[in-house]
């Protein structure tokens, strides 16, 4: 493929965070397209006109019912013949917080036999705050040739990862992003490094394919220069340099959306 691929964002109501992840994927190198649920509902576009799928996080549907409820019903619902049909033509998808949660409950994630859901936080209220994330050994497309470790923040009340079978998912390989201590050492379940109290300090999981990746944490808001607190400010005038263009790095998280646009051209 010499084009620039094209990006799914499907968003509905409530969605906030969809321009976040289309600006993410453009910098990475592909084309995105925010597109309302019901255009998919109605058949005017379908998964199988794109080459990704990028599901964003937001309070879609104003989280009625519980964190990406909604959403996962009507992926389930009125889209899950495309969404399996992506699924095993091996399209990347990424769902980000909301969308993570969305994928879960629609049983794309963790995939198989295996169970899990996405409970409330330990700390019983809102978090929003930076999270440093591991990457390493990590299975999945969207962390190929990735180093970490990663920064990025994460804003959610409900977040805390919890498997029927934990074991089973880091034998199998889906265990794809752990919260670590900012000096790059392990959670070890210690808030608030791991935020939410999820089991073994995982902040993200892939199907057994590696193509498909949720993840809690909101990498699409470390992707420049700018995005980063403890970079500060650049001098008026001053051009601002990209980040996430080399190893030496620190922490930008635009290395997942090359690698996810890699997989495809």
């Amino acid at each position: 493929m010499t084009n620039r691929p094209n990006v799914l964002i499907p968003v509905a109501p409530g969605t906030n965070r969809d321009h976040d992840l289309a600006a993410a994927f453009e910098l990475a190198g592909a084309d995105a397209h925010i597109v309302p649920l019901s255009a998919l509902r109605s058949g005017e576009v379908r998964m199988s006109d794109f080459q990704l799928l990028g599901v964003p996080g937001g309070f879609s549907y104003g989280d009625a019912l519980g964190a990406g409820r909604l959403l996962g019903l009507d992926l389930a619902g009125w889209f899950g013949d495309q969404l399996r049909a992506a699924v095993d033509r091996q399209t990347p998808i990424i769902g980000v917080c909301n969308g993570f949660q969305a994928l879960v409950r629609a049983g794309i994630l963790p995939g198989g036999e295996q169970l899990a859901v996405l409970a409330h936080n330990a700390s019983r209220q809102f978090e929003c705050r930076w999270v440093t994330l591991d990457v390493t050994g990590s299975a999945s497309v969207w962390t190929d040739g990735v180093r970490g470790p990663l920064r990025c923040p994460i804003a959610h009340g409900e977040g805390r990862f919890v498997a029927g079978d934990l074991a089973a998912l880091e034998d199998s390989g889906r265990v794809a992003v752990r919260y670590l201590r900012p000096d790059g050492s392990g959670a070890e379940g210690d808030y608030p490094w791991n935020p939410n109290g999820s089991a073994g300090d995982v902040a993200g999981i892939c199907d057994e394919s590696g193509y498909v990746l949720g993840l809690m944490p909101h990498p699409e808001d470390h992707v420049l220069g700018r995005h980063d607190p403890l970079r500060g400010r650049w001098p008026a005038g001053d051009a601002e340099p990209e980040t996430g263009t080399s190893e030496t790095d620190s922490g930008s998280c635009l290395g997942l959306f090359r690698a996810g646009v890699a997989a495809v051209v």
